[in-house]
């Protein structure tokens, strides 16, 4: 097939004039049927009731007469002498007709009625193909048996509409009445209908199309393209879904773009002052162990820098493995807080750990949730001014969850900043060197690590200079709960 292939708007339009034509021309044929159906069997049953009528009248005609020497006078009677079949020139058969159909507007049809006596012999056809006394051939129509009223005794049959005329003109024009209205309704509801298809076909089409356009501005300027959702069915669900992604699409460019900067700006620091000790090194201006020592100090950043970059790199391909063994919380808690101990006092910062309630054993990795809290514990020594304090705790809540706080008295954090406090590479203050504040890292490594876990972890803060507190929580281990600690 040439050409540009049929649109989904002229699919769904046609698709709806097939099943309309089907079901229209369906309808029609059922409802004609029927009608032909229930026409037939009106008039077999009219028939019927004739040919009693017919019966009777002959019968009291042959007992009356004694014979069959009336029997025209009694066909007449009934409506069913043609005296032009019989040969008979009458003056006014005109009015006569035009006066009996008045009477009996059934019988403007020619209908054969057939007497045949007892013996099987022909008495009268009122048409005049079979003569008298000729043996009766196989006939149809309505059979009424004929009697003499005087002695009960059968004299013959009375076959009426043998050639099944009886209302032939009316039937077949009731029928193609009502086959022209039954067509003429059905045109118009598949006019109706196919107009409605059109509507449909419009509001199903018209957002995919707008779908569409958007998607590929997106694509093609990197823009935000919103889509109007003015339904709250499928059609008006799809484009507020649409319109979220963009947003998340937008702010994952933003925060790429982001990490970019960010990265280019981790990289470009230790790389310049490699490259200034080097220079210095090199011309002589300064002692070669100093030059070495700083050097040596801003590769090691690099290589910190690039092991946490890798370690992210794990999680989100999930490669992260975690070997996972009783723990007691308290224990890994106060263990990491002796390691950062050191760096406390020498800021003269108080580090202190105190348990609210005993916390059963959890099946956790030692070793990553030893680094999780670590990152915690240094973020919080590097906004905490020396002097201050740092509070860690640890319990059991309602719920059974165990948790995990560490509340410091810092610089605090802005409330802008919270949502994208584990991001990798944010830091609330821009301008800060990766010497004061860190790669960006520690927290989205933590967030990762928690999140493996099946734990969640959050940061609050009344405001800037008001501190900071981090909350990690475990879900309740199943089963009977470990050792207390």
């Amino acid at each position: 097939m040439s050409g540009r292939a049929l649109s989904l708007r002229g699919r769904i339009v046609l698709a709806f004039a097939l099943i309309v034509v089907l079901a229209v021309a369906l309808s029609v044929g059922v409802a004609y049927t029927a009608a032909r159906a229930q026409m037939a069997a009106f008039v077999e049953q009219l028939t019927a009731t004739e040919a009693e009528a017919v019966g009777r009248a002959l019968s009291r005609a042959y007992g009356a007469a004694g014979g069959w020497t009336t029997v025209d006078g009694a066909l007449q009677e009934a409506g069913y002498r043609y005296p032009e079949a019989a040969g008979e020139e009458h003056e006014g058969r005109g009015e006569r007709q035009e006066e009996h159909s008045s009477e009996t507007p059934f019988h403007v049809d020619r209908v054969r009625v057939v007497v045949v006596d007892a013996a099987g012999l022909i008495v009268r056809d009122n048409l005049g193909r079979l003569p008298p006394g000729a043996p009766a051939p196989e006939l149809g129509g309505a059979v009424a048996a004929l009697t003499d009223p005087a002695t009960g005794r059968a004299v013959g049959f009375a076959h009426v509409d043998v050639e099944r005329a009886f209302l032939s003109a009316e039937t077949h024009g009731f029928l193609r009445a009502t086959r022209a209205a039954t067509v003429l309704g059905a045109a118009l509801i598949a006019a109706a209908a196919l107009a409605v298809a059109v509507w449909l076909a419009h509001r199903i089409t018209a957002p995919v199309t707008r779908l569409t356009q958007a998607a590929a501005a997106i694509a093609g300027r990197g823009g935000r393209a919103l889509l109007p959702v003015t339904s709250g069915d499928e059609l008006g669900r799809m484009s507020a879904a649409f319109n979220r992604m963009t947003g998340a699409l937008q702010t994952q460019r933003e925060l790429r773009r982001r990490l970019i900067d960010d990265l280019s700006h981790e990289l470009n620091t230790p790389l310049c002052v490699i490259r200034l000790e080097a220079e210095g090194l090199r011309d002589g201006l300064q002692p070669p162990a100093a030059a070495a020592g700083r050097i040596i100090d801003e590769v090691a950043l690099l290589h910190n820098l690039v092991s946490d970059l890798n370690w992210l790199a794990e999680t989100d391909s999930g490669e992260l493995r975690l070997a996972r063994e009783s723990c007691s919380v308290a224990q890994l808690v106060g263990a990491e807080l002796r390691r950062w101990q050191p760096q406390a006092r020498s800021r003269g910062i108080d580090l202190s750990f105190q348990p609210w309630s005993a916390v059963p054993a959890l099946h956790l990795d030692r070793t990553r949730i030893s680094q999780a809290l670590g990152n915690v514990i240094r973020n919080a020594l590097q906004h905490t001014a020396p002097g201050g304090r740092i509070a860690a705790a640890a319990g059991v809540e309602a719920d059974g969850q165990a948790v995990i706080t560490v509340a410091d008295d810092g610089a605090g954090i802005a409330a802008a900043g919270l949502p994208h406090l584990f991001d990798r590479l944010y830091r609330g203050d821009r301008s800060r060197t990766r010497g004061r504040g860190g790669s960006g890292l520690g927290l989205a490594i933590a967030y990762a690590i928690v999140t493996a876990h099946g734990g969640t972890i959050a940061v609050t803060s009344p405001g800037p200079g008001r501190g900071t507190t981090v909350r990690i929580s475990f879900p309740a281990p199943p089963g009977p709960p470990g050792r207390a600690t």
